[in-house]
């Protein structure tokens, strides 16, 4: 039952996966999709995926979700919710082309034991996506503005009784908080700054000082470097820069590197393909 991995602060961490058997990029929800349907190799797709799973393995227990037919986008398991304390708060995809994830999450949640909270079609929120607890669990920033509304995230913190800081997307490259807002274990921040309006840019600043921001360039913005899975002090992400790089070991975090492309065409990433199922403060 998936509650043995998300009570008790003994556990390891635990994340979501889904194997890219049936991935595609069959329709364009996103700028990244542009010119790229039916453009992504499946074969690429399954030794990246292999290569991100087996680095993930190595440091966290990692369950498998079944990939279902119609549902290519799937493998972005990031997206299907939001999960605390054994509660999952499932998404409510904006786009209709995601709509036909939701049963098959529902199924996996409710089979795995998890308690589930359903969120308002009127509301759109699509998950951990646009959804990341800071590393202690005491705070949740939400985005919203593009695929996600700020009125779903009184949901969250009904769900569970916690401050939420709503944050303004404005960059449709950036169309989700995990693809520009990344906190990590120790309590700094990895962010690309232009993704956010001002209001939100000035509340990211307030919460964390200017020695614990990461601001990273646009080129490894663009290689969705904020697109982390941060495990203690072990970061997994796309390819990135050598200075980024550098700057993540100078702060103590080992930095493993995994070739992406392929999920790049679909606007996704390593954070985009994992799931947290435990809790935050588990690393």
């Amino acid at each position: 039952m998936g509650t043995r991995y998300v009570t008790g602060k003994t556990a390891a961490a635990t994340f979501l996966m889904c194997p890219p058997r049936l991935y595609d990029v069959n329709y364009v929800i996103n700028p990244w999709m542009e010119g790229n349907v039916h453009r992504s190799s499946r074969e690429q797709a399954a030794a990246q995926w292999e290569q991100l799973h087996r680095s993930l393995a190595e440091i966290a227990n990692v369950l498998l979700v079944e990939p279902q037919p119609g549902s290519p986008d799937m493998v972005f398991t990031a997206n299907a919710g939001l999960v605390r304390r054994g509660i999952v708060a499932l998404s409510s995809f904006h786009h209709a082309e995601r709509q036909g994830e939701e049963p098959h999450f529902r199924k996996w949640f409710s089979d795995s034991g998890f308690s589930i909270r359903e969120i308002p079609r009127d509301t759109p929120f699509e998950g951990e996506g646009d959804a990341l607890f800071e590393a202690d669990g005491r705070r949740l920033w939400a985005g919203h503005g593009l695929r996600t509304r700020a009125s779903s995230h009184r949901y969250l913190t009904e769900a569970w009784n916690v401050e939420v800081l709503s944050l303004g997307l404005i960059d449709p490259r950036f169309y989700h908080l995990d693809t520009c807002f990344c906190p990590l274990s120790n309590g700094d921040l990895m962010y690309y700054p232009p993704a956010f309006d001002q209001p939100s840019r000035a509340l990211i600043e307030t919460h964390y000082p200017k020695a614990n921001r990461i601001a990273v360039d646009e080129a490894d913005a663009l290689r969705f470097a904020c697109n982390a899975v941060n495990v203690g002090r072990k970061i997994l992400l796309n390819e990135i820069s050598a200075q980024l790089c550098t700057e993540l070991e100078s702060r103590g975090f080992s930095v493993v590197q995994v070739k992406l492309t392929e999920f790049l065409k679909a606007g996704g990433a390593a954070k985009c393909l994992v799931l947290r199922l435990s809790e935050p403060s588990i690393n």
